[in-house]
């Protein structure tokens, strides 16, 4: 199977159905965003994606509340969903993707141990969370993250085009 066979699944349904994007990632950094601008053409559906790696980008570019962050942390479905709805609303886009997790080796802990990871997908009112615990090495769990965030796009696609 070719490498960018997902991307391209993805590509082909968000142009089909004239869908915008954009993207909020924390532990993937920029990994999301790198995937979908692989295929030529990315920029008439991805508007703009953004590595809000510390709580404080969250906050001032996203929108998330402190107290929120302080409340449930950034590795949380509140905190993704918050964040999905930042980026949609902050670009203007027809979806928000916001992900969130602990890659690790370090910053686990036994509520939240290496390899979770929340996401979140926002569009029009709407807002669908997943939590996974991933297994592997940092790169591993960043990838696995990744995989999983494009085919949330693309099942919510086949969803759209399907009706």
């Amino acid at each position: 199977m070719n490498d960018n066979f997902l991307e391209h699944e993805v590509a082909k349904l968000l142009l089909l159905l004239k869908i915008t994007i954009a993207v909020a990632e924390s532990c993937t950094g920029g990994l999301i965003c790198h995937r979908l601008t692989n295929i030529s053409g990315s920029s008439d559906y991805l508007e703009r994606g953004v590595v809000t790696y510390s709580n404080r980008s969250k906050i001032e570019l996203l929108g998330v509340s402190a107290q929120l962050i302080k409340e449930y942390g950034a590795v949380s479905e509140a905190c993704v969903k918050a964040m999905a709805t930042g980026i949609k609303q902050l670009a203007g886009t027809d979806l928000g993707l916001a992900v969130s997790g602990i890659a690790g080796p370090t910053g686990g802990t036994p509520d939240k141990p290496v390899g979770t990871v929340h996401m979140a997908l926002a569009w029009n009112e709407d807002v669908q969370c997943w939590k996974y615990l991933f297994e592997g090495c940092r790169g591993e769990i960043k990838q696995k993250a990744s995989d999983q965030a494009l085919m949330r796009i693309r099942d919510h696609c086949q969803c759209i085009k399907h009706g």
